[in-house]
């Protein structure tokens, strides 16, 4: 009898202990649950958004009345149509405008008389040279070879140092004396500060900008790019 009732006990508590496990087990998983839970609901899946509701962004003409000061041209200045474009020597992608695309546009535009082309400064202020370099060149424009040494800055943008840009000059033909004189004084800073600021207040923030007619385009576009909108001009005028 003590047997069996011993036995009955140990029974009585093996089935006591698994209640109690039971119990706790279900007590826990109810605690996970509901600490999960929320990372579930928290961040629901939106329902996809039309496309048209937040188009991208994109380049769109706006005609602006754009001064072209009394900048160099090249060109005719009875073309119809007016290219001003804003530029930084020291600018890479300037650079790259100069050499893959600008070519083209002269012999297609400029040279047949279709497109007056005015170049006007815009100094990056990060750029060390590229200040010096613009004022360079409207020294060089008092000796009448603007554009001859603004071709050379364009093919030398690693070298603008000031002794590279007076060398340029004897390049070129130029009275050293006089450039030197011209660009030590710093008396051109004025009318490249001129141009920079015009750029601010027609809103360009970066290099090569362009105004083709008033319709502004902005960094180093493919030729084709500037010929669609170009011609698109010639075809209104």
């Amino acid at each position: 009898m003590d047997k069996i009732k011993l036995l009955t006990v140990l029974v009585s508590i093996v089935l006591f202990l698994s209640l109690i496990n039971l119990f706790a087990t279900y007590n826990l998983n109810t605690k996970f649950d509901s600490i999960n839970e929320p990372n579930i609901t928290a961040e629901p899946t939106l329902a996809p958004q039309p496309t048209t509701a937040n188009p991208a962004p994109t380049q769109q003409p706006l005609n602006i009345q754009v001064s072209s000061d009394d900048d160099p041209v090249k060109g005719s200045n009875d073309a119809p149509v007016t290219m001003i474009e804003f530029s930084d020597y020291e600018c890479p992608f300037c650079g790259k405008y100069y050499q893959q695309t600008f070519s083209l546009i002269e012999e297609n535009y400029i040279q047949t008389g279709k497109v007056k082309y005015v170049f006007r400064d815009y100094p990056l202020k990060f750029h060390q040279h590229a200040k010096p370099a613009a004022e360079a060149t409207e020294c060089a424009d008092e000796q009448g070879k603007y554009w001859e040494y603004h071709k050379i800055l364009f093919e030398n943008q690693n070298a603008l140092d000031n002794e590279s840009l007076k060398q340029y000059a004897l390049d070129l033909g130029l009275d050293g004396t006089a450039f030197n004189e011209c660009l030590d004084s710093g008396r051109m800073a004025s009318e490249v500060e001129t141009d920079f600021q015009d750029g601010i207040s027609y809103g360009i923030t970066g290099t090569p900008s362009f105004f083709i007619n008033g319709n502004k385009v902005v960094g180093a576009k493919s030729y084709e790019v500037f010929q669609q909108l170009i011609d698109k001009e010639l075809n209104n005028t």
